[in-house]
């Protein structure tokens, strides 16, 4: 598919540009909305630390 070079393709792109930035936006608010349940996961007990022998 080509676009047209006039009024008509700029506002065509305009349109999929909005709405695939939106899509970027939602994805990184997605990712950064999972970081709390990724420290959730892999929380670390303070004691068995202190226990550990490196």
């Amino acid at each position: 598919m080509t676009m047209p070079d006039t009024v008509y393709g700029a506002v065509l792109i305009s349109f999929i540009d909005f709405f695939l930035s939106m899509l970027i936006i939602s994805g990184i608010g997605v990712v950064l909305a999972l970081f709390p349940l990724l420290n959730r996961l892999g929380r670390i007990d303070d004691a068995t630390l202190r226990k550990s022998q490196h």
